[in-house]
């Protein structure tokens, strides 16, 4: 049986229209209240299915995983996190999973750091830069 941190985690970083789609954990990880729809990968799955997947229980949206943007042992939970550019398919952004999910919002580039103010995972803010910031 392998422990909580042992399981790897697949994050989404869904970008449309100049913004990116955080959501807010009813339990939050510690700091981690706002983040990308994230979740554990299951066996034979592939972190960019998870991260669609998992974005899809979470929020509704329907996403396609574009490339993989980097991995690292998130230094808060301790966990392997997968980052996974995904692309919006079909569907709107909502409260998809209510007992996991308090709240969605599409920030705009100058937002995140309101959302998230320790910071991003290096690699995800230069796709971020890349992707939002024109």
């Amino acid at each position: 049986m392998t422990s909580e941190a042992e399981v790897a985690v697949a994050a989404a970083v869904v970008v449309q229209n100049g913004r990116v789609l955080l959501v807010r954990r009813r339990v939050a990880e510690g700091a981690l209240s706002w983040q990308f729809p994230a979740g554990k990968i299951e066996p034979e799955e592939t972190p960019e299915a998870a991260a669609a997947r998992e974005t899809q229980e979470e929020t509704g949206l329907l996403v396609a995983p574009l490339s993989v943007l980097g991995r690292r042992v998130h230094p808060m939970t301790g966990r392997e996190l997968h980052y996974i550019a995904c692309r919006p398919v079909d569907g709107e952004a909502a409260i998809a999973s209510a007992d996991e999910v308090a709240d969605v919002v599409w920030a705009a580039y100058g937002e995140i750091p309101q959302y998230v103010p320790y910071g991003l995972f290096e690699p995800v803010q230069d796709y971020l830069d890349d992707s939002m910031a024109h």
